[in-house]
């Protein structure tokens, strides 16, 4: 009876994860309004929208008399872009500085000074589960910005997006300068970028003259990033923002964490902040050696369907004198580029939840690990998984030696300990001694239970740090192996899955070899391995390449144990 209860319950069990989320679906909430969040963006969102009616009678004014005068307005508040289709044109043609690095081809605007597109040379877009490459990778969105700034200053904000800048372009010791220059109001703004020719990195700087104290630039991230791999919805499952505050460790929030409209205030000195997909991100960082940012605020997008795909976040940057400056990094997320930049920066992927402070510096020792061997061995990740996957279990091998006899003694005295008890039931104390004379006798304590299960858990925060790696660890990304054509994303034709389950099924088997096994043990025996099965069926390739070589590696050693139970028992009565 005991076996069809087990597998009852595993069979109720599934109905119900399957059949909830069809029966009773997580209504998509309606886009929800925003709400003033902060001093400056409560000024923001306030000012812009009662700037908007009195900009159209301004310019329409400036411009009628700039006609009249027979000259142009460079210096004239630009429109909002909602209003532009009612508003004369502006005096300044709208361009786009375009400036190539060996890494990167990057674009900027003078329509707000903003970047508007980052195309890596070195990755290409994939298609067709990995088989088919298409394009460089480029990380905007169609109509989207990957910057855009805003400027607040007590009693008014204006989006600079709306206004057009003069594009003055240099060079600055090898560096690419591309500088933007336009007058609102009375005050002359200064947007620079400069691009390091060998990097993603582009360093930033702005500068409002006549800023009064209290005055802001928002730097608005983006918003979401076109997708570039082969399986999109995975992709974006991946969409997050992260940020550091000083002095502490990295935060995610995910898009799918914020509802449409809800708003999160984070408040300074804040590092970095990073927009982020499955590969890559970008990052705005405060210069190393001078306070953070002010503040972060992230803002659930509207939902078009299930998945969150747009969400906004701003930065809140103080302007010290009427200047700032930061560093801009839109790229991969490579590893040995992440912690070149330092700040922690390599941390951007915040691992492991509420268990960060463990996983994180365990995924940091594995990524290294895997990249010195890759470096030193000069393999493909595929075989430097199997030659890990090995590895670990020859290092293991001792101690699961030592776990596994351990836990053959627990066998041999449990009869002993068994027949005690049943003895000794009525006097604690006397039973307690008969025990730890057993032990004793027998070279035990009553901890070697707990030690035989050591080595079984050593290989578990690996596994899990492995888990994580092959989440956002670009090295992986496109790699083919065997029959699979990226060992980032599932096994195609599930057989890794299958591979797996038979491994664990056969160690079970093994394992219960001389041992006389009551009916749940080999209910379990079948039953773990098909659960097992389940789990990997979704989980990427190399991590199911790995734990397949794990099994496969640890058979000998359970074969040899097997092998010596049943030379030191007496043979199991089977009738």
């Amino acid at each position: 009876m005991e076996p069809r209860r087990i597998v009852l319950a595993v069979v109720l069990m599934a109905a119900v994860l399957i059949l909830t989320p069809i029966l009773f679906p997580t209504p998509v909430p309606a886009p929800g309004s925003k709400t003033a969040a902060t001093d400056s963006l409560r000024r923001a969102d306030s000012a812009t929208a009662a700037s908007s009616t009195s900009a159209v009678a301004t310019t329409a004014a400036n411009t009628a008399a700039a006609a009249a005068a027979g000259t142009a307005t460079p210096g004239m508040r630009a429109l909002p872009d909602s209003a532009s289709a009612t508003a004369l044109p502006t005096a300044l043609p709208v361009d786009t500085a375009v400036v190539t690095t060996t890494p990167a081809v990057f674009r900027t605007t003078n329509r707000g000074a903003s970047l508007i597109g980052v195309e890596m040379q070195q990755y290409v877009a994939l298609s067709n589960k990995g088989r088919t490459r298409g394009g460089p990778v480029e990380l905007a969105k169609a109509g989207d910005r990957l910057l855009s700034f805003r400027l607040v200053t007590p009693g008014d904000t204006v989006a600079l997006n709306t206004q057009t800048f003069t594009t003055t372009r240099s060079e600055d010791n090898g560096r690419a300068v591309v500088r933007y220059d336009a007058t609102v109001g009375a005050r002359a703004i200064t947007i620079a970028y400069s691009f390091l020719p060998d990097s993603y990195r582009v360093n930033v700087s702005a500068s409002v003259q006549g800023a009064p104290e209290n005055s802001f630039l928002l730097i608005d991230m983006p918003p979401g990033f076109r997708s570039s791999e082969s399986d999109t919805t995975e992709d974006q499952s991946h969409l997050a923002y992260a940020y550091r505050p000083d002095q502490q460790n990295a935060k995610g929030v995910t898009f799918a964490s914020l509802d449409p409209g809800e708003r999160r205030i984070e408040a300074g000195p804040i590092n970095w902040t990073v927009a982020k997909n499955k590969y890559f991100l970008l990052g705005v960082l405060a210069p190393q050696g001078v306070p953070g940012f002010a503040e972060v605020n992230f803002t659930g997008g509207a939902r078009v369907a299930k998945a969150a795909t747009r969400s906004e976040a701003t930065i809140v940057a103080s302007l010290k004198s009427g200047t700032v400056a930061f560093e801009v990094y839109a790229g991969p997320q490579e590893f040995k580029r992440l912690v070149a930049i330092g700040r922690s920066f390599e941390t951007s992927n915040p691992y492991g939840g509420w268990l960060q402070g463990v996983v994180q510096p365990f995924a940091t020792m594995v990524i290294r690990l895997l990249l010195w061997m890759k470096s030193t061995l000069g393999l493909s990740y595929g075989w430097i998984l199997v030659v890990f996957g090995v590895a670990v279990r020859i290092i293991l091998w001792p101690l699961n030696q030592k776990a596994m006899r351990s836990s053959m003694q627990m066998q041999r005295i449990q009869p002993h300990l068994q027949e005690i008890q049943t003895k000794y039931k009525g006097d604690p104390t006397k039973l307690q001694a008969e025990m730890m004379r057993v032990y004793k006798e027998h070279g035990m304590s009553p901890f070697s239970s707990l030690s035989g299960c050591l080595p079984m858990l050593i290989p578990l925060p690996v596994f899990f740090a492995l888990f994580f790696v092959f989440q956002n660890t670009i090295e992986f990304r496109g790699v083919s192996f065997l029959w699979f054509p990226d060992i980032s994303l599932k096994d195609p034709f599930f057989v890794l899955p299958v591979l797996v389950a038979i491994t664990a099924m056969a160690l079970s088997y093994i394992g219960m070899r001389g041992m006389k096994a009551n009916e749940q043990q080999k209910m379990m025996m079948y039953l773990m391995p098909a659960m097992m099965m389940v789990i990997f069926f979704n989980m990427a390739s190399g991590l199911n390449l790995y734990y397949f070589v794990q099994n496969l590696a640890s058979l000998p050693q359970q074969w040899l144990i097997s092998q010596e139970r049943t030379k030191t028992q007496p043979p199991v009565v089977r009738g």
